[in-house]
């Protein structure tokens, strides 16, 4: 990969608030910081597709919303609803927890049906299933990315950033190994500076989940 520079980076980062005590102003101000730093998208929970769809209709900033999270222990119609709800307010894109304890307790049947049905509902805007891998062994990364490429969830996600650990090279290089080019990687979780962004993009990550990218966008 060629050395990157700092609009490659912004270009990758979809610009985050997904805190539960998130107020409207904070999403507005999201949304202007995204458009001042032409950052990809910003990355808000459901209850503000809307909101940030009023502030950034006229730019080229994408919408991602949540589905789902933190846990993914929600039942699959209701993720399905939410997933629908936000794509039809406005959402380009949808990030959803993968549950969890299936995929812990071997029942892939139900992940990989899971899987689909939220691909159906998606009626083609590109998903994003989170693994949290940090409490997943290197096994279950691996079988969740095959899982999702089976499904055509578009792209693979570390983790939520609300538990434990976050984004590391390690698990950028395996999950891009289990993906090869079937799918995208979102990395996020952890990515405060613009080395770490650089790393984790060079690893094999196309995007990065982070809510400190104006820190990062300011390191000359």
């Amino acid at each position: 990969m060629q050395s990157l520079d700092i609009y490659n980076v912004q270009q990758a980062i979809e610009h985050t608030c997904l805190k539960p005590q998130a107020t409207p102003s904070d999403i507005i101000q999201l949304c202007q910081e995204a458009i001042k730093y032409q950052f990809y998208a910003v990355c808000i929970n459901s209850a503000w597709v809307n909101l940030a769809n009023e502030n950034l209709n006229s730019s080229s900033v994408k919408i991602v919303s949540t589905a789902a999270f933190p846990l993914g222990a929600s039942a699959t119609i209701v993720k399905c609803r939410e997933v629908e709800y936000a794509i039809s307010l406005g959402a380009h894109e949808v990030d959803f927890v993968l549950n969890i304890g299936w995929l812990k307790c071997g029942d892939l049947h139900n992940v990989a049906k899971e899987f689909q049905a939220l691909v159906e509902v998606a009626s083609g805007n590109p998903l994003k299933v989170i693994l949290e891998t940090s409490i997943l062994t290197d096994q279950e990364k691996k079988i969740a990315c095959q899982l999702a490429v089976g499904a055509g969830i578009a792209f693979v996600k570390t983790s939520t950033g609300f538990n434990t650990g976050g984004a590391t090279v390690e698990d950028i290089k395996l999950m891009r190994h289990a993906v090869g080019k079937k799918a995208g990687i979102k990395a996020s979780g952890g990515i405060r500076d613009l080395q770490t962004a650089k790393n984790l993009l060079e690893a094999g990550a196309d995007r990065l989940g982070t809510s400190s990218g104006i820190v990062i966008s300011q390191v000359v």
